[in-house]
């Protein structure tokens, strides 16, 4: 909140590649399981997946084989990562809060909860359509409902992130502008 996008200042420079590093193997070594266990599936039933995109519930619909195991994968998977990550998130939130409730003026704090409010929606956004869609068993799964919370996924989060962005590079402008003086 003091200083954002002061990353490498407040990090040493072994420690922000460290996190990228690990951000980027996690999310590139982890779908890998999802499509092998998936690619195993027969599938009798149509091909036509009616949704948006091709997710994995709808897929798991189609099948006609045993899906325990697909599913199983999506809770474990699903609970570590998305468990932990929100865990971190809301820590993370912890701490903003009790530094912006310390600051002394209304206006600075005001100011403060502003900043974050776009990057809080957006986060909620995310960490509630990736619990509806994916960490309930598939018996319980409806097509119209889950393309509802998809497009919420799809639509929504950029949008929020979008005002996240816009927030940045006018940051960023700013203090191009302030050092060109």
């Amino acid at each position: 909140i003091c200083d954002p996008l002061h990353y490498i200042a407040r990090m040493s420079r072994k420690h922000c590649a460290g996190l990228i590093t690990a951000a980027f193997t996690v999310g590139f070594v982890e779908p890998f399981g999802i499509v092998a266990l998936i690619s195993k599936l027969s599938y009798c039933a149509s091909h036509l997946i009616n949704h948006f995109f091709c997710d994995i519930t709808p897929l798991l619909k189609l099948s006609c084989s045993s899906t325990f195991s697909v599913e199983l994968f999506i809770y474990i998977v699903g609970t570590l990562l998305t468990f932990n990550s929100f865990l971190l998130t809301l820590i993370s939130y912890i701490f903003i809060i009790s530094a912006i409730l310390k600051i002394q003026s209304s206006e600075g704090r005001q100011k403060a909860f502003s900043t974050c409010a776009s990057h809080l929606a957006c986060v909620i956004t995310l960490y509630g359509t990736v619990i509806c869609l994916y960490m309930r068993p598939t018996t319980s799964y409806s097509l119209k409902r889950d393309k509802y919370f998809s497009l919420l996924y799809i639509a929504l989060g950029p949008v929020l992130g979008g005002n996240c962005k816009a927030e940045v590079i006018t940051y960023i402008k700013a203090t191009l502008e302030f050092r060109n003086l």
